[in-house]
């Protein structure tokens, strides 16, 4: 018996990867870092993958299919997604992958580099989103699954708006997933915690202005910040998670990957009185 159930097993995992060969996959940002190895992923499992980037002529040694997107650009998403369905006729799998940092204290942070992030973390997800659903809803099927972070579960110092971009799509898709109930279309999001790529080298930092009442706590904090990212896992680690994502038939609202510490955080956050989980992120950023 105990025989049978694993060869029933390895059958039902066997028919769920040859169910992902040929799929048509759109990731955005993946010239390099997470999104480069999504894609180097989906192809090895024999995904049709088709990548952006702002300056895809940059990457001529790309392995995929690599097509210019500017995500706050509501005319260059819509001729992205129009070049995938004239060429393949479809989108199966849309992964909401491109973003950018940002850090500094709620008082100090430039208004217009709040508006630019929340632009490209939380608009540009959205175009991408209404681009691709009239093809999805027409087929009946399809997949998007959002690169949150653990950022976006819980407020963190001086990533305030890093958090609140990540929450709002996040609980997007919450909703989103309702909408597109009756269509066939899953939603899911992927919250990772810190991932060792280089886009703390991109991250928006409001400056330290000296003598202010933040400079001490925030350059400390900012220092922190860039180190975690180069102890974080590796993104062919967190591509193995999202390609695992993609061949589940009924997703979850999303799944959360990274380093332990911070997946459990998470879970604290949800069942922890709040202001007993304020006093451990106090501690555990060293606030005191």
């Amino acid at each position: 018996m105990a025989i049978r159930k694993r060869h029933r097993i390895l059958a039902l995992l066997m028919s769920e990867v040859m169910s992902e060969k040929g799929k048509v996959v759109l990731i955005t940002g993946a010239s390099r870092g997470l999104g480069l190895a999504i894609a180097e992923h989906c192809l090895s499992k024999g995904m049709c993958v088709y990548g952006t980037s702002r300056n895809p002529g940059r990457f001529s040694d790309c392995s995929f299919n690599l097509l210019q997107m500017e995500v706050t650009d509501s005319s260059s998403v819509k001729l992205a997604v129009a070049q995938v369905l004239d060429l393949e006729g479809k989108i199966d799998v849309l992964v909401n992958n491109a973003g950018v940092g940002i850090t500094g204290p709620i008082e100090e942070i430039d208004l217009d580099e709040v508006q630019h992030h929340f632009d490209v973390n939380y608009r540009g997800p959205l175009r991408l989103i209404q681009s691709v659903l009239p093809s999805m809803r027409q087929q009946g099927s399809g997949m998007i699954i959002n690169i949150t972070s653990v950022a976006g579960t819980m407020g963190l110092p001086f990533r305030a708006v890093y958090s609140a971009a990540k929450s709002a799509l996040l609980l997007s898709a919450e909703a989103l997933r309702m909408e597109l109930r009756p269509f066939g279309v899953k939603v899911t999001n992927l919250v990772p915690g810190d991932i060792n790529t280089d886009m703390a080298a991109g991250r928006y930092h409001a400056p330290v202005i000296q003598n202010s009442p933040y400079e001490k706590l925030y350059k400390k904090l900012l220092n922190r910040i860039n180190q975690d990212v180069n102890t974080g896992s590796s993104p062919e680690a967190i591509a193995r998670r999202v390609y695992k994502i993609m061949c589940k038939s009924n997703p979850k609202l999303y799944y959360t990957a990274g380093p332990s510490f911070q997946q459990f955080a998470v879970l604290l956050k949800r069942v922890l009185p709040s202001r007993l989980f304020e006093r451990l992120m106090i501690s555990f950023q060293k606030l005191d």
